[in-house]
């Protein structure tokens, strides 16, 4: 899956440091990356060169021996030979340690983004200086990473999956159950609702099958398998998808693409190594 960046190792331990001149940053807008296209791949602005152009630099995380580092640009100006390119551009093309930090690096860039004035009085927020949390000066707020636990369910009949597509999405393929934790709930009462909400349909014999992060919708996203629990017949809720239909083994032709947990559960039912 996307997080799995092996042998490089990720660490998230916030410190207060500032960025030397070969530092790499990211700097985004919107849903957009400052990168340059080079030698068939893509590559991130150091700090010697974003320097003029920016307003602000934070410390992100560390890849290997590696610092990240987020600009704030303080006007339109860009440093030459780099251009905004749609951070899910090019994908297949950037290394997974590379693509996982530039979505974790989102992440983050939404939640600085999101959260400059303080919820609780509308003080100016400030950097903690011993953790990654946004602190108000005036009436002591304190704000951490949005993180939005949700849910995605294989759910089974025997050797048939059952199989959505997303309604008005950009996404056209096929995709599993999912949905968001809603606040008093358990992720198992999660996966029942959820469940009952897009097909009609109820489960049981809930089972945990794996997580990940994925920055960009600040999700954390836990996976799990459950059986189908009586009647097959899907009763659609067509706000959420456009389809919902019960496929076995054989009739499911997807790759595995060592990206989503979608993907990599939809393999483990295909290698019929369900937890």
């Amino acid at each position: 899956m996307l997080q799995d960046i092996a042998p490089s190792r990720y660490h998230v331990e916030y410190t207060d440091k500032q960025p030397d001149a070969d530092s790499l940053c990211f700097a985004f807008r919107g849903r957009e990356v400052l990168e340059a296209r080079q030698d068939g791949g893509f590559v991130l602005p150091r700090w010697k060169e974003l320097a003029p152009f920016a307003s602000a630099v934070r410390y992100l995380f560390r890849i290997d021996e590696q610092d990240y580092f987020l600009a704030d640009l303080r006007g339109e100006e860009i440093p030459p030979g780099y251009d905004w390119l749609d951070y899910r551009e090019g994908q297949k093309q950037k290394p997974k340690a590379f693509h996982f930090a530039e979505t974790t690096a989102y992440h983050l860039y939404v939640w600085y983004r999101d959260n400059r004035f303080c919820g609780r009085c509308g003080g100016k927020t400030e950097q903690d200086k011993t953790e990654r949390m946004l602190r108000c000066p005036v009436c002591g707020n304190m704000i951490y990473p949005k993180i939005a636990p949700a849910v995605i369910v294989a759910l089974t009949d025997g050797d048939r999956l059952l199989m959505t597509r997303y309604r008005g999405r950009p996404y056209k393929g096929y995709a599993l159950i999912a949905g968001f934790n809603e606040v008093g709930e358990t992720m198992e009462d999660t996966v029942r609702r959820e469940i009952m909400e897009e097909v009609g349909l109820h489960c049981k014999d809930i089972r945990y099958c794996g997580s990940q992060p994925w920055g960009t919708e600040s999700n954390l996203l836990l996976g799990y398998f459950a059986k189908l629990d009586g009647d097959a017949a899907i009763r659609l809720d067509r706000q959420e998808l456009s389809e919902a239909e019960w496929l076995d083994r054989e009739e499911i032709d997807i790759p595995a693409d060592g990206y989503s947990l979608t993907n990599h559960m939809i393999q483990v039912f295909l290698r019929g190594e369900e937890p």
